[in-house]
């Protein structure tokens, strides 16, 4: 039998042929994400001196438009969620939250199991994982809730393998723990470095001392409260603003800034989450290569398998949550040991900031 194909009756149905929705989004992404090359690969072709700091500072300007274009749909920030992918649908319950990230086959599964008690499915193939599995672990009378995210691969913050549904729930994570396998490449932890980076998410770091004020008139008003040595001066400033369409707007810079990080300012939707990077099946490897693992900060070496270090990961995850404990005492009664009030900050806690 031959088919022939109707032509359109209507301009509606012709355009819908010719452009279908989902077609339309793929070319748009395909060529947001050509666009993002061009100015990486031009980027990488500038040198870094004083001569080309206007020209950097408004290729990064661009850059970071367009991912945020790529991750949110068209318009960037101000579009919202509305194409990309939502976080997984897990109730945050206890004193804080951890999440397992990680590529494929790093033992996180095994990990959530020996730290919470919580059946994870585990196997020797990859991609056993398709779905966030919460855990509850108890430590130091806290209650704190444990995240085994499917494994990521590279390119996931352009939604690669669910990807984005997994950086969107560790978003939403007061610590980050990320896994490695300690006998694959180190390269697997700058992938994965980068993927957090390209979603928004600035592991162990602070949000910048920087003050933007708009306001309807008057133009752009910059001031330094400190010498600035890292490339940020008062025409990169007035450069950046004009490629997100700020014309008025007083700058105050409290501390030495890069450019990266005064975008990061503008756009305003940045994680700003502490990262510990566990180095996990350290009984594959020799005492040389553990010195070597030694030297790198923020890491603890384990093997969920075996059981072994996990004290001072548990140690390490109390600390970089800033926890604190008090305990209770009635009036005319001893302290209550058994359950203390946790506090919980950004910052390090204070009794005098709890809640009476």
């Amino acid at each position: 039998k031959i088919s022939i194909l109707q032509p359109p009756t209507t301009k509606s149905q012709a355009i819908h042929q010719h452009n279908p929705p989902y077609n339309k989004y793929c070319t748009m992404s395909e060529s947001i994400q050509k666009q993002i090359e061009e100015i990486e690969a031009e980027m990488a072709r500038t040198q870094k001196n004083k001569a080309t700091n206007y020209h950097l500072g408004t290729l990064k300007a661009k850059l970071a438009k367009l991912r945020s274009e790529l991750i949110n749909g068209p318009g960037g920030k101000s579009a919202g969620t509305k194409n990309a992918e939502r976080g997984f649908d897990v109730t945050k319950s206890g004193d804080t939250r951890i999440g397992l990230v990680g590529f494929p086959s790093v033992g996180k599964s095994t990990l959530l199991t020996t730290l919470t008690g919580t059946r994870s499915e585990a196997a020797a193939y990859e991609f056993t994982t398709l779905t966030c599995i919460p855990g509850t672990m108890k430590y130091k009378g806290a209650r704190i809730q444990v995240l085994d995210l499917p494994g990521i691969i590279e390119g996931a913050a352009e939604g690669k393998g669910r990807g984005r549904q997994v950086i969107s729930t560790a978003r939403t994570c007061n610590l980050i723990l990320i896994v490695l396998d300690s006998a694959k490449p180190l390269t697997h932890k700058k992938i994965i470095e980068q993927e957090l980076f390209s979603f928004g998410i600035r592991i162990n770091q602070v949000p910048p001392n920087v003050k933007i004020i708009k306001k309807e008139s008057g133009g752009i008003g910059y001031q330094e409260m400190v010498p600035q040595t890292k490339g940020m001066n008062s025409e990169v400033c007035r450069m950046v603003l004009k490629e997100f369409k700020i014309s008025c707007a007083e700058i105050i810079l409290r501390e030495d800034i890069t450019v990266d990080q005064f975008i990061d300012v503008i756009e305003g939707n940045r994680a700003y989450i502490p990262v510990l990077y566990v180095f996990n099946k350290i009984d594959a490897l020799t005492i040389e290569e553990l010195d070597i693992l030694d030297q790198m900060p923020n890491y603890v070496p384990i093997s969920s398998q075996h059981q072994w270090n996990l004290e001072e990961l548990m140690e390490e995850i109390w600390d970089r949550c800033n926890m604190m404990r008090i305990y209770t005492k009635p009036r005319g009664q001893i302290p209550d040991y058994d359950e203390p009030v946790i506090l919980h900050s950004e910052r390090n806690p204070t009794v005098e900031g709890s809640p009476r």
